[in-house]
C-alpha cells in the first residue's frame, strides 16, 4: 500500500551545523574524503598496536626559519649599538646575552602564528569543543566554546583543577586533539621554562635529584602497581609477536631477555644496573643468567621492594639493591656488564659527560655498556614542546637529558666509548604505555580512593597522550650498546650474521 502523503521537507540545519558546513567548504583539508583512515591503518595492522585515528601534522621546525632567527640575534644588538654607541666588543657581549631571550621570544611568537602543514593525509572532523569536553567553569566556558580551540596547557591545568570534564575516553579524545586543541607556547609555559626548567637544568645537585626521585617514586608502590602490573618495570617493553596481543608481562620479559642477550650476560659476571627502579632486571639477570647483580636507586620503597623480590625469587645472595646516588657507587671492583635503562635522562645535560666518564671507569676493559634512554626528534613540532614541558612539570622533573640520538652518540664517543649498535624502539614504548593506560583505567576507583581525583587525572592524561607521542616519534626511546674504544678490544666477539644470511636469495 502506498501513502498519499509526501515526505516532509528536511529541517534546516542547526546554526552549529551550518557553521561547520561553511567551514568545510572554505577549507581544502576538510573537503578531503575520510577514506584516509584505512590508508593510515594498514601500517598498523597488528592487534597489539594502538593505531592512529587522526594522524594530523603540527607546525614546527620545518616552518620555523633559522635564517630569520640568526638575523634577529645579529640585528637587534646592532640596532642597540647604533642607538647607544656600543663598541664592537660590547656589541658581541650584548649579542651573546640576548641570543637566548631572542630565540625564546621568536619561538613563542611563531607558535601562535604558525599554520599547520598543508601536506596532510587526513581531514579534521571540525567538531565543536563540546563534543570532547564539558567546561564547568563559567569564565573558561566563555572563552572556549563552539569552534574556539583551547591551548593544550590551559586544558590539562584546568582539567586537573576540576574545571573541565571529559566526554568519554581520554585516549580516543587525544587521538583527535587537533580538532579541539592548539599548541602555542603560552605565558604559563614560558614561566615554567624560565623559573623551573632552566634552574634544574643548570643545577642537578645530589639533594635536588634525591628530592625529585623520592617525591616521585616513594609515593607508594600501590600507585605504580596500578599501571605497571606484576613486573613493576617502569621502562619500555618490547613487542615480540605482532600476530597476537601480548600481555604487558610477556613484553617486559621480552625486554629483559633482550637486554641480557645484547650484553652477553654469563654466569659469574659482575653486573651493575644504574637506576634500577624496583629491581626486576637485577633479579631476572641473577635468576636466569647466573650473574652477580647490583642495582642502585634513590627510591627507598624501590630498594625494599627489589630486595624482597630477589629473596622471593631465590637469588637474594646474588641480586641486591642499594639505595644511593649514582655518584656514590663504589668504582671497584669493576663490572663486566653495566646497564642503565631510562635513568640517564635524570642525570641532566650538564652532568651527562661526567656520568659517562664514571660509567667508563667502572666498566672492565672488555665489558659492555647498555644504555636505554628516552629521546626527542630533531625535526620537532610544537606539540612536542607542550608534551615535554608537561612531563617535566608533572611526571619526570629533572629529566632534561632527553635529547636527539646524535647528541647522545656524540656524548658517548667523547667519553671514550665506541657505539656498537643503536635501535629506536618508540613504537614498542607506545604499546607498553598503552598497556599501562588500560591497567590505570581499570584501577580508577582504587586510585581515586587512595590518592584523589587530581593524581588520577594527571596520570590519565600522561598515559593517554604518551601512547600517541611515542607512536608518532615526538619522543622515542633508544637502545644503545657500547664498549670502551680501545685498540685491544675484541670487536670480533660482537659480529652478528647479516640479515637474511641463513637464506641467501642469490648473488650479484
Amino acid at each position: 500500500m502506498t501513502s498519499d502523503h509526501s515526505e516532509p521537507a528536511a529541517p534546516a540545519p542547526a546554526p552549529a551545523t551550518a557553521e561547520k558546513q561553511q567551514q568545510q567548504q572554505q577549507s581544502p583539508l576538510l573537503s578531503q574524503p575520510l577514506a584516509w583512515t584505512h590508508k593510515a591503518a594498514r601500517a598498523f595492522s597488528s592487534p597489539t598496536i594502538y593505531p592512529p585515528t587522526l594522524p594530523f601534522e603540527c607546525g614546527g621546525a620545518r616552518e620555523f626559519s633559522s635564517y630569520i632567527l640568526y638575523a634577529l640575534i645579529a640585528g637587534v644588538p646592532y640596532m642597540l649599538k647604533r642607538m647607544f654607541g656600543f663598541s664592537l666588543g660590547t656589541y658581541f657581549v650584548v649579542a651573546a646575552l640576548l641570543a637566548l631571550p631572542i630565540g625564546g621570544l621568536s619561538l613563542v611568537a611563531h607558535s601562535w602564528i604558525v599554520s599547520a602543514p598543508t601536506e596532510q593525509i587526513c581531514a579534521l572532523p571540525n567538531e565543536p569543543i563540546e563534543t570532547y569536553m564539558t567546561v564547568l567553569d563559567k569564565e573558561l566556558k566563555a572563552k572556549y566554546h563552539g569552534y574556539n580551540k583551547i591551548p593544550m596547557d590551559e586544558f590539562f591545568e584546568r582539567y586537573f583543577d576540576g574545571d573541565i570534564d571529559l566526554n568519554g575516553d581520554a585516549l580516543k579524545m587525544f587521538e583527535r586533539r587537533y580538532d579541539w586543541a592548539i599548541f602555542p607556547l603560552t605565558v604559563r609555559v614560558a614561566k615554567f621554562f624560565v623559573l623551573q626548567w632552566i634552574p634544574e637544568l643548570l643545577w642537578h645537585s645530589k639533594k635536588q635529584d634525591e628530592t625529585q626521585v623520592r617525591d616521585h617514586y616513594d609515593r607508594g608502590d600501590d600507585f605504580y602497581a596500578a599501571f605497571l602490573g606484576e613486573r613493576m618495570v617502569y621502562t619500555s617493553a618490547l613487542v615480540g609477536d605482532l600476530s597476537r596481543r601480548e600481555t604487558l608481562e610477556e613484553m617486559q620479559d621480552n625486554k629483559m631477555r633482550d637486554v641480557c642477550e645484547r650484553v652477553g650476560m654469563r654466569s659469574g659476571d659482575r653486573h651493575l644496573d644504574i637506576g634500577c627502579g624496583w629491581g626486576t632486571l637485577v633479579a631476572y639477570a641473577a635468576k636466569n643468567y647466573g650473574t652477580d647483580s647490583v642495582g642502585v636507586t634513590l627510591g627507598r620503597n624501590q630498594t625494599a621492594f627489589g630486595n624482597a623480590r630477589a629473596s622471593e625469587w631465590g637469588v637474594g645472595d646474588s641480586a641486591r639493591l642499594l639505595c644511593m646516588d649514582y655518584r656514590d657507587i663504589p668504582r671497584r671492583p669493576r663490572y663486566h656488564r653495566i646497564t642503565c635503562l631510562e635513568m640517564a635522562e635524570h642525570v641532566g645535560v650538564r652532568k651527562f659527560q661526567e656520568f659517562l666518564l664514571q660509567v667508563r671507569d667502572m666498566l672492565e676493559d672488555d665489558g659492555l655498556f647498555y644504555l636505554q634512554i628516552a629521546g626527542l626528534r630533531g625535526a620537532w613540532q610544537y606539540e612536542d614542546f607542550s608534551w615535554g614541558l608537561f612531563m617535566a612539570k608533572y611526571i619526570f622533573p629533572g629529566a632534561d637529558a632527553s635529547c636527539p640520538l646524535n647528541w647522545v652518540v656524540g656524548q658517548l664517543e667523547t667519553a671514550g666509548f665506541e657505539v656498537r649498535t643503536t635501535e629506536t624502539i618508540g613504537i614498542h614504548y607506545s604499546v607498553t604505555i598503552g598497556r599501562w593506560y588500560e591497567n590505570w583505567m581499570r584501577n580508577k576507583d582504587v586510585i581515586i580512593k587512595s590518592y584523589g581525583k587530581r593524581w588520577f587525572r594527571i596520570w590519565e592524561i600522561f598515559l593517554a597522550w604518551s601512547i600517541i607521542i611515542a607512536r608518532q616519534g615526538s619522543s622515542t626511546c633508544y637502545q644503545i650498546l657500547a664498549h670502551k674504544n680501545r685498540n685491544a678490544f675484541d670487536r670480533s666477539a660482537l659480529i652478528r650474521s647479516p640479515l637474511g644470511f641463513e637464506k641467501p636469495s642469490g648473488s650479484a
